[in-house]
């Protein structure tokens, strides 16, 4: 809206110079050159004198060309200072707000890169209500999570000082989906530099490069291209099982959800068997696997299988059936 006013003005002013150059013309019989000098010369009222003598007519068309210019003058030039003042302190207040937005957040996630995998990975921690802050040096990028109501940091992602301003050091996750592998490889770097603790997840366009992702530091390497081939050929070979899949994968509008939770110490269905604890009777959820707290992975829990502080149980149910279960476990 703002610049629709200093345009607008601006060909106003344009007309304006048009008509004073072409009344001289006609009116005193000067030259191009005489006319358009007297024109810019009386809306800028600088005091030159006149570069002839004015008729009477003249003289009354140099009022009414003062009045009407000097005005037209005076708007456009209000406009754009407003513009450019207006702009630049919206400009430092938004990101004072983002920083102070950023530097209250602890435990929360970071995405590196609005691309493609970037957004998609931003917009499922959005659903899921996750705190987090989005990297990236783009604008018109970050013009849409600004839209979203994302906090986001707009700056170089590969760089250290950027990271930290993400709040890299009191982060729980780092997910980075760059353009390219070398830059998701320094990002990898500095991000398990700055935090040791700090959850990984790297994009790879290359297989030959989830090696390298992983020696940097990276807790889990994607490759998207890999996993969408592998993945519609599941579709084709495995029909059923695809279904299956997409049915308790977290998507929009899907009731079964599968979900990691965690044993705290002092739970009361810590020490409890799976089959004691009851828990697919009267919570309703299943659980598929149970991650030991020294990283072992048991697939296939039997009934039989003990709940221990530090364990991660891998669950399937509804939204509301995993959120009693998280406060089952949360009790005591």
């Amino acid at each position: 809206m703002r610049w629709r006013r200093v345009v607008g003005g601006a060909v106003a002013l344009f007309v304006i110079l048009g008509i004073g150059t072409v009344g001289y013309m006609l009116v005193e019989g000067w030259s191009l050159l005489d006319s358009a000098y007297m024109t810019v010369i009386a809306l800028t009222t600088v005091g030159f004198s006149e570069v002839h003598p004015l008729s009477d007519a003249g003289q009354l068309f140099t009022i009414a060309l003062v009045v009407a210019g000097v005005g037209a003058l005076a708007y456009t030039f209000g406009r754009f200072v407003d513009l450019v003042v207006a702009g630049h302190i919206r400009g430092l207040w938004e990101v004072g707000r983002m920083e102070r937005r950023v530097g209250r957040m602890r435990g929360h996630h970071i995405v590196a890169g609005l691309g493609r995998v970037g957004s998609e990975v931003a917009e499922t921690l959005a659903r899921e209500g996750a705190e987090f802050v989005v990297v990236d040096s783009d604008a018109t990028a970050l013009e849409d999570a600004e839209l979203a109501g994302w906090a986001y940091v707009e700056a170089d992602a590969t760089e250290e000082e950027t990271l930290l301003a993400a709040g890299i050091e009191r982060a729980r996750s780092l997910v980075t989906t760059l353009d390219t592998d070398a830059d998701n490889l320094y990002v990898t770097l500095t991000g398990r530099t700055l935090n040791p603790d700090l959850v990984i997840v790297a994009r790879s366009s290359h297989v030959s490069t989830e090696e390298k992702l992983l020696r940097a530091g990276a807790d889990r390497v994607i490759t998207p291209n890999v996993i969408g081939g592998r993945r519609m050929a599941a579709m084709v070979l495995n029909p059923i099982v695809s279904d299956y899949l997409d049915l308790v994968s977290h998507s929009g509008g899907i009731e079964f959800q599968l979900e990691e939770i965690e044993v705290p110490p002092g739970a009361p269905l810590a020490g409890q068997s799976i089959a004691g604890a009851r828990i697919r009777d009267t919570i309703g959820v299943l659980v598929l696997a149970l991650r030991s707290a020294d990283g072992s992975m048991n697939t296939n829990p039997s009934s039989d299988t003990v709940f221990e502080p530090g364990d991660h149980i891998v669950a399937l149910g509804t939204q509301e059936q995993l959120g009693r279960l998280a406060r089952a476990l949360g009790e005591g």
